[in-house]
């Protein structure tokens, strides 16, 4: 489990929750990589070059030496499967796993569909969708009721599960979900905030 013989690339998008939630584990990892933007606006992603690293045209992506990587949870594993001797981010205990793995599914199901398309609508002028802030606040709810008597999402200590749900619920005011509303989010971000390593997403600006 030590580190890479060379930079991870790391193919990513300033502005997405996806791309970001694989910076913060590379950073909280100590782990050094080569930090690459795709132009999404210009389409980058789209051409063959890109497709040959993600089929769906999509970030993020890493290459760590011979492995190529798509799907921000699916780095997430890796990274910390293989260079997290610890196995603090991502337990080998079979249930504190298995909870994570639900957390990563909520991450690509109902945050996906509430605050990052909330947001995305709102950063890229697209039609409102109400219905995404509708998911946005009943996931917000269940993540109150969750954390209001524990400090992360699995266990005392943080997992990729976190990471994997910060970002986009930090951001959620950025589609029009306010947080005020449940504290324990609020309280769970700033747990995440205060993290050695952490990095904020920069803001965008909304339509």
């Amino acid at each position: 489990m030590s580190a890479p013989p060379r930079p991870i690339r790391f193919y990513g998008f300033t502005i997405s929750g996806h791309a970001h939630r694989v910076k913060l584990l590379l950073t909280m990892l100590g782990l050094p990589f080569e930090e690459i933007e795709v132009d999404l606006r210009g389409g980058v992603h789209k051409q063959p070059e890109y497709l040959a690293k993600n089929s769906f045209g999509q970030v993020p992506v890493i290459e760590d030496g011979d492995v190529t990587l798509a799907d921000s949870n699916a780095i997430m594993v890796y990274l910390a499967s293989k260079y997290d001797a610890s196995g603090r981010w991502y337990p080998r205990d079979p249930a504190i796993a298995g909870e994570i793995q639900r957390w990563l599914s909520v991450a690509a199901g109902q945050l996906a569909a509430g605050p990052s398309t909330a947001r995305r609508t709102k950063i890229f002028a697209k039609k409102f969708d109400e219905n995404a802030q509708r998911i946005a606040h009943e996931l917000l709810g269940v993540l109150q009721s969750h954390l209001a008597a524990r400090s992360f999402l699995v266990g005392d200590a943080p997992t990729i599960a976190d990471l994997a749900l910060c970002t986009y619920t930090a951001h959620a005011p950025e589609g029009g979900v306010a947080l005020e509303a449940y504290p324990a989010v609020r309280a769970w971000l700033e747990r995440v905030e205060a993290l050695p390593g952490f990095v904020a997403m920069p803001r965008a600006a909304t339509a």
